[in-house]
């Protein structure tokens, strides 16, 4: 029996309303969903970061009295790893006091961060790279930053971090002892201090020398923040080794009465690689020395190796897929490409001398040197290799790789607090020798 021609056209329409559905349903069901959230506090910046599974289409806006950002965020439904978020926001955020989230409005989520002060804002997003996916990245910087000498000179106060003071107690008694014994010609921290030749003024006479000339020393912790570096079998993660070992030669170099150091990123934050060299330039570093701890697809790949930048190319294949490698940190740590300077980065490039390259391998030789001391080299020679970290054209720059992390003895050893001391003490005494020789230039940079 047929249907009465109402019934089929209820039937038709029902169709219909199912087509439509089949259609438009899908958008709303599979919409993009936030797969992690990180944030990256520092007093550089601070970064936010939403991983995806698709691309994300952002707006934001800011808001003063108070200062807050809002920002919107389309095809997108809360979920409860975004929701995380809020507990993520650490209290000494230098930026962020708390961030709220809600569903605004159908496929959009709204963000709004309550600041601490007013910032300026980039808002960008990255492919898929590595072990991440799209990315939708939030960097809050300060809409007035702090001079960089200023800040060098306010962090003045270099041993105020006391766990590390003690655990460097031990080794400061070893180290004196070494200098004592023959052979050790190195002048003690505490008794003398170089000025700028290979004169070391005693005690009893620095009172009267107050035109000492303070050096200044740029370290460079490897990678950091979004990019881990690399990783070894046991789980050390490169970024938290080389850290580690920054902070420890800091604090040797410190000891030195004509020394001070400032770390291109004393946290764990990301800081592009143009912006590391920026930095050192900013206070007029005399040496800039960037160290790693790299790992290679044969966990039998050992020993330390020291590089400087070549104008040439490579000097081997090693070198030249390392410095490849570690190029490459820009993507994986992220960075707002539009922002970038590329006028700049050519400028860099071309006033890269012969000079500077030259310094950097007298470094870079008496660095090695005392290196081979304390572990076995990768080579025996200082490598060159187009490193875009060295690429600071006024000023003499070594990239240290400490061991490899991807070999199961070195990572032990690179995690031990013991050896990383041995290492620090090393490249003291390399850098010591190196101004002993190559007295810096007057700046008038008087203590």
């Amino acid at each position: 029996m047929s249907k009465h021609p109402s019934a089929r056209r209820r039937t038709f329409l029902q169709a219909g309303a199912t087509l439509l559905l089949s259609v438009l349903v899908p958008k709303a069901a599979n919409a993009m969903q936030i797969l992690a959230v990180r944030v990256w506090p520092a007093a550089d910046y601070t970064r936010v970061t939403l991983e995806n599974d698709a691309e994300l289409k952002a707006t934001h806006f800011l808001v003063k009295d108070p200062n807050r950002m809002v920002v919107e965020i389309e095809g997108l439904t809360l979920n409860s790893t975004l929701k995380e978020l809020v507990a993520k926001i650490q209290t000494n955020d230098p930026y962020i006091k708390q961030v709220r989230v809600g569903q605004n409005r159908p496929n959009v989520v709204r963000m709004v961060f309550d600041l601490k002060e007013e910032i300026n804002p980039q808002v960008f997003t990255l492919k898929p790279v590595g072990n991440y996916q799209h990315r939708l990245v939030f960097d809050l910087y300060p809409a007035n930053p702090v001079d960089p000498i200023t800040a060098l000179i306010e962090k003045g106060e270099w041993h105020k971090d006391d766990a590390l003071s003690a655990a460097m107690a031990g080794s400061s008694t070893n180290q004196s002892k070494n200098e004592s014994s023959p052979g050790k010609a190195d002048s003690k921290a505490g008794d003398k201090a170089v000025t700028g030749s290979d004169k070391v003024v005693p005690d009893e006479k620095r009172a009267s020398n107050s035109q000492i000339r303070m050096i200044t020393i740029a370290l460079d912790p490897g990678h950091g923040g979004e990019d881990p570096g690399a990783i070894g079998r046991g789980g050390s993660r490169e970024k938290d080794v080389v850290l580690a070992i920054a902070k420890r030669l800091k604090h040797q170099l410190e000891q030195e009465e004509n020394m001070r150091v400032m770390l291109t990123r004393d946290g764990d934050y990301f800081v592009p690689l143009q912006t590391r060299v920026t930095k050192a330039r900013g206070v007029q570093a005399d040496l800039f020395v960037s160290i790693h701890a790299d790992g290679f697809i044969e966990p039998t790949a050992r020993g330390s190796s020291v590089f400087v930048l070549s104008e040439k190319g490579a000097t081997s294949t090693a070198a030249r897929w390392l410095a490849k490698k570690e190029n490459d940190a820009d993507l994986i740590g992220g960075i707002n490409i539009k922002n970038q300077d590329k006028q700049l980065a050519g400028v860099l490039l071309d006033l890269s001398t012969t000079a500077q390259i030259n310094d950097s391998m007298k470094l870079g030789k008496v660095v090695l040197k005392e290196i081979s001391n304390v572990n076995r080299l990768h080579k025996a020679a200082v490598e060159q290799a187009g490193f875009a970290v060295l690429k600071a054209p006024d000023i003499p720059s070594i990239l240290i790789e400490s061991a490899f992390i991807s070999n199961p003895e070195e990572e032990a050893r690179l995690t031990d607090e013991a050896y990383q001391t041995e290492l620090s003490e090393a490249i003291v005494k390399g850098i010591k020798k190196y101004f002993a020789k190559n007295p810096p230039l007057n700046r008038g940079k008087i203590a």
